[in-house]
């Protein structure tokens, strides 16, 4: 059998943005060096097919996964409103990475795993239809036409969660950029493993009835650019 360590260099991906912002203040800098390696998912140490649920505690029922997190403020409310989900978080940025972590600590929440790496790296060691809900909610646009392919959804990760994601688990993608918006819709509702769920002709206006508003969403309001919310299903079959 493979070593977890030979599998993670067969899956390694580029990583594309930003690992640091700003200077952390201490309380967040001591997060990252104490919570952190608590809760913390080290692919080099899972060997596939790894069923997530062993991170969690027995009473844990589902798995739901956001794929760069950002400031974490919308998957903590998700994880305070759901304990017994446990809730996979996956990001590079550090600062939204001790931001998480502050927000976890203040509301003593038990449910929560990060993975400070690029999902994409990860996805490959999960077992089948191990995912519930899987949320990606302002990711990079990549805007310019020769960065398309760095993109999150395409072919190879709708293949990935197609196998990952349940029967009916739903895919929720959130943008306030049209062309990313435009190239969800090229390529996801022709996957044969998923349907896009479309309730009339704006629907897409329409946040979740469950989901708050991210920081992104309301700097997108600020700045005058309309959030769109996309939600995809996985078909059975």
């Amino acid at each position: 059998m493979p070593s977890p360590n030979s599998d993670t260099e067969k899956h390694r991906t580029h990583l594309y943005g930003r690992r640091k912002g700003k200077r952390l203040r201490a309380s967040l800098r001591d997060a990252l060096d104490h919570d952190l390696p608590q809760v913390r998912i080290d692919p080099e140490k899972i060997a596939p097919p790894c069923n997530p649920k062993a991170f969690f505690s027995p009473d844990i029922e589902k798995i739901w996964l956001e794929i760069g997190f950002g400031g974490g403020e919308h998957l903590a409310a998700q994880a305070q409103a759901n304990p017994h989900v446990g809730f996979i978080g996956a990001e590079i940025f550090e600062n939204g990475i001790a931001s998480l972590l502050k927000q976890r600590a203040n509301a003593g929440l038990k449910n929560i795993r990060i993975l400070d790496n690029d999902a994409r790296a990860f996805l490959p060691f999960l077992a089948d239809n191990c995912l519930d809900r899987v949320f990606l909610l302002y990711p990079d646009p990549w805007p310019k036409a020769k960065h398309a392919k760095r993109r999150f959804v395409n072919q190879s990760t709708l293949d990935q969660l197609a196998r990952l994601m349940t029967p009916s688990a739903e895919l929720r993608i959130a943008t306030d950029h049209p062309e990313y918006a435009r190239w969800c819709l090229r390529h996801a509702p022709i996957h044969p493993a998923f349907q896009w769920n479309v309730s009339g002709p704006e629907s897409w206006k329409c946040r979740p009835q469950d989901a708050i508003a991210t920081r992104y969403e309301k700097k997108a309001i600020r700045e005058g650019r309309t959030p769109m919310y996309l939600t995809f299903l996985r078909v059975a079959g």
